[in-house]
């Protein structure tokens, strides 16, 4: 009809793993495919894990092409929270057979990988900065906090907020949008807390609108131990106790009938031991404001809405 604006309802996300672990299993470590749900044009968060997590998506159906295509067309770029191994080991092993590609990540995290990894001695310089030659393959793309970016080659754009994780020791949350739809991923962290820091209060009060409008699709949040761990040894981590007490935060910003049935991803559990089951389990009890928990496996797609 003439006259008419066509106005076509977004769909929220769509969630590939490619690692969960946090930790031990060095093919199956922090790394997560999204994008707007319908869209190929995909981030990864963080990079622990590449290859080995898209040859398990491929045999799971979650891609109709080979892993050559996914890692080299659909990864569009790496948001990088921390440069410890276990959150960027994938991208560098595969950096000699990737295409160009975006880093998007915070100053000190930039610095690290420059200085330590790709630097010629640990690994080829195939960035665009550093030790000479630099090869200009992958280029680093410097978050700073709260400014939003655009992700190259894709539809989404990217907030950064700085965490600390033992201090003084940082890492980062990274708020991903689209549209007017969000998805917010925390790389390691502590509780501000054991940290004696404000950094996840700051993250919360960012996205508390976003929670009451119904605009933020999902929270990746990482629960690394049980809680028998003491404090003094969480070295910037959570458990159950800690998230728990973090989403309350939360709650108090944007109020608890909000956070009924928020999707979140709970990420970088310890697979040592029995700490997988407890750690479910503790959740499970504590989860009193009706969070829609949800514990990925690696190569198995799913939907944030």
């Amino acid at each position: 009809m003439l006259g008419c604006t066509l106005v076509f309802a977004q769909n929220g996300f769509q969630v590939v793993p490619l690692g969960v672990k946090g930790g031990t299993v060095d093919g199956n470590l922090s790394a997560y495919m999204l994008a707007p749900a319908g869209s190929d044009a995909y981030v990864c968060l963080d990079a622990g894990t590449v290859s080995s997590g898209i040859i398990a998506a491929v045999g799971n159906g979650a891609f109709n092409v080979n892993a050559e295509t996914v890692l080299k067309k659909y990864i569009k770029g790496y948001l990088i929270s921390h440069p410890h191994l276990d959150h960027i080991s994938g991208m560098i092993i595969n950096s000699v057979d990737d295409t160009v590609k975006q880093v998007y990540a915070m100053e000190h995290c930039i610095n690290v990988m420059k200085a330590h990894y790709f630097n010629w001695q640990s690994w080829p310089n195939l960035a665009n900065d550093g030790n000479a030659p630099a090869l200009n393959k992958y280029r680093y793309q410097q978050l700073k906090e709260g400014i939003e970016m655009a992700v190259k080659e894709s539809e989404i754009s990217v907030r950064a907020f700085p965490l600390s994780h033992s201090k003084p020791y940082s890492s980062t949350a990274f708020l991903v949008k689209h549209g007017d739809e969000y998805v917010l991923y925390f790389g390691d962290t502590g509780p501000d807390e054991v940290e004696r820091t404000d950094h996840m209060k700051r993250v919360w009060a960012a996205v508390a609108p976003l929670v009451k409008s119904g605009k933020l699709k999902g929270v990746f949040l990482e629960v690394s131990y049980p809680n028998a761990q003491p404090d003094r040894h969480l070295y910037g981590h959570l458990t159950p106790r800690w998230f728990m007490k973090e989403f309350e935060v939360l709650a108090g910003l944007a109020g608890k009938e909000h956070l009924r049935n928020l999707n979140v991803v709970v990420t970088h559990v310890k697979p040592v031991g029995n700490n997988e089951e407890t750690i479910r389990k503790e959740l499970g009890a504590a989860n009193n404001l009706g969070l829609r928990l949800i514990f990925p496996e690696q190569g198995v797609k799913f939907e944030l809405k």
